[in-house]
């Protein structure tokens, strides 16, 4: 896990790498990756990369980039895990593949070498990766499947320039700090910036699941090699065969595969557990695999204490069960406001979640674990959520839609409600939106609104059909809330502390193998996952995991919508705005 960095000054008339400017952009991602640091210029100074190094794989300095081939015709910045690596190194040993370290990232360069592009779709992991081809003077760039790693860049038509981070872009001084209207106002309707919108005009982001390469006639077409919209579809088609399984098998050895992937690691690995489902499903999975006792970390408040919201108990006693090396770390409202200026610091763009993570991702850093797994992807692929069942009834009555608005009258949603309901980009956009259009501020609203298309956008997402309302719908969840929020918070909240966090729930070899289960079974396969688990977990009631905001900042007690649009504008302020 680390932070990377890569210039390329592909035009003729494009200003040579400056030093200054590579360093001021890799050092700003510090925390990503306080192990080893890394940079290359080449000869020419027309292509630079950075590295901070989180060690993981292969601990010694060898592992430290950027990283050449054994040729020294192939050079690499990589943000991530391949969990397959040991797998692919055998195969290009065989194939004749020279070696000169341990680590999962040399792989990817032999792994170029043999498959150029295609080698994205072969690897099973997160990442984000950057390698520089001096046979042919070209940059290669990926991004994996779900977008589980950042990677942002800026294009002024001479040079480019990638980094993990926003502001890491900025700290470099040389693109531009203008804010984007689309950015604000997709912030405004959900709580997070939409990719490939970034807060920033000048900078976008790399999307999941594509790649594409730079030469000296710039950027070429974007390739998709991953659809989650597409496995949905042909999930429909394979539905007979997945009724000849037996769906509790198949959910129990497909995520125990996937665990055991996402436990290797060079050094301890730790959980995020709760008292649901899905972290704790995991961590009974993860410490029948591990060799060692896991390290497990739970948040308790005062403000939960003796009520449901409260995860330490259960969480306690199931760790005692299962004999994990366990910590219930106590957060109070004092340790928040002192944190607070940090944790907008930290924040890369603006989003009303992630404060949980900090904090968990905190109480890991202090007891010395680097990597945690987290159940995060749970809901979206079991279609644990609300709006698997409430998103596709609002679009198949409309009259059921309009009939809910006139009751709502109180809520700012009711308009937006019988006016949007009648497709799922729209009933998506008023179940999951904080602000609906009409309500953006008016500065931005007009053009940001015009320039994010959001309904053409949430369209988009949706090609091709994936042909069914479960297959839409978890489309959805997946591409935008937990692509845009739920997985860019984890991100910058836990490498904030230098930790790793890997979600063995979001796996695309996970998708492909359980889409026609989950698509014919819906809901059901929740039960499946959560068959494992004692009575007291797999009945208690379902909370989430928050902290509690509404004591915290003083957001008033008057409904939670209302409450999170107080929290938005605050974020807003203090993480953009300064």
């Amino acid at each position: 896990m680390c932070g990377i960095t890569a210039f390329f000054a592909y035009h003729s008339s494009a200003e040579a790498i400056r030093a200054e400017e590579l360093d001021a952009v890799t050092d700003s991602m510090a925390a990503r990756g306080p192990d080893a640091r890394g940079t290359w210029i080449s000869p020419d100074a027309r292509v630079g990369l950075g590295n901070r190094r989180l060690a993981i794989i292969d601990v010694s300095p060898d592992g430290t980039q950027p990283i050449w081939d054994s040729e020294r015709e192939l050079v690499i910045v990589f943000n991530g895990e391949i969990y397959n690596y040991q797998e692919l190194r055998a195969q290009l040993e065989r194939g004749g593949a020279r070696f000169h370290t341990h680590t999962d990232t040399e792989v990817l360069l032999q792994l170029y070498r043999r498959d150029g592009p295609a080698m994205a779709g072969l690897l099973r992991g997160m990442f984000a990766l950057v390698i520089w081809d001096t046979r042919a003077q070209r940059m290669f760039v990926a991004r994996d499947p779900y977008g589980i790693k950042p990677l942002y860049f800026a294009d002024d038509g001479k040079t480019i320039r990638f980094a993990s981070q926003v502001k890491a872009l900025l700290a470099g001084g040389a693109v531009s700090r203008t804010l984007d209207p689309a950015g604000i106002a997709g912030f405004y309707l959900f709580g997070s910036v939409p990719e490939p919108f970034t807060i920033r005009e000048s900078i976008r982001a790399m999307e999941p699941g594509t790649w594409m390469t730079i030469d000296a006639n710039g950027r070429s077409e974007t390739k998709k090699y991953f659809s989650i919209a597409e496995i949905f579809r042909r999930a429909v088609e394979q539905q007979s065969l997945a009724r000849l399984t037996e769906p509790e098998i198949l959910v129990a050895e497909r995520v125990t595969e996937s665990v055991a992937h996402h436990l290797v690691s060079d050094v301890p690995v730790g959980v995020f557990l709760s008292a649901g489902i899905d972290s704790s499903a995991l961590t009974l999975l993860a410490s029948q695999l591990s060799r060692e006792p896991l390290h497990t970390f739970t948040l308790t408040f005062e403000e939960f204490r003796g009520r449901a919201d409260d995860e330490a108990p259960p969480a306690e006693r199931f760790a005692r069960v299962l004999g994990t090396n366990h910590r219930s770390r106590v957060v109070t409202r004092e340790e928040f406001a002192a944190d607070l200026p940090r944790i907008f610091a930290a924040m890369d763009q603006p989003t009303i979640d992630g404060v949980n993570t900090w904090f968990i991702s905190k109480a890991v850093h202090e007891s010395g674990i680097k990597v945690a797994l987290s159940g995060l992807g749970g809901d979206e692929l079991f279609g644990g959520y609300p709006s698997f069942t409430d998103i596709p009834r609002i679009v198949r009555a409309p009259k059921f839609a309009r009939s809910i608005a006139s009751r709502m009258t109180k809520n700012p949603k009711a308009p937006a409600l019988a006016e949007y309901g009648g497709t799922f980009a729209g009933a998506y956009l008023v179940k999951r939106g904080l602000f609906m259009p009409a309500e953006i501020p008016n500065d931005v609203a007009e053009e940001g609104l015009r320039r994010l298309g959001i309904f053409e956008h949430t369209r988009a997402l949706l090609d091709p059909d994936p042909e069914s309302a479960f297959g839409r719908v978890a489309t959805l969840e997946a591409t935008m809330y937990m692509r845009n929020q739920l997985l860019r918070d984890t991100d910058w909240a836990s490498m904030a502390h230098s930790v790793e966090a890997r979600t063995p729930l979001v796996d695309a070899s996970l998708l492909r193998q359980l889409a026609p289960l989950v698509v014919d079974q819906g809901t059901r396969c929740k039960q499946h996952f959560a068959a494992i688990l004692p009575k007291e977990l797999r009945e208690r009631k379902k909370t989430g995991f928050f902290v509690p905001l509404k004591e915290w900042a003083g957001l008033a007690d008057d409904g939670t919508t209302t409450r999170m649009r107080s929290w938005a504008k605050m974020v807003f302020e203090r993480s953009v705005m300064g």
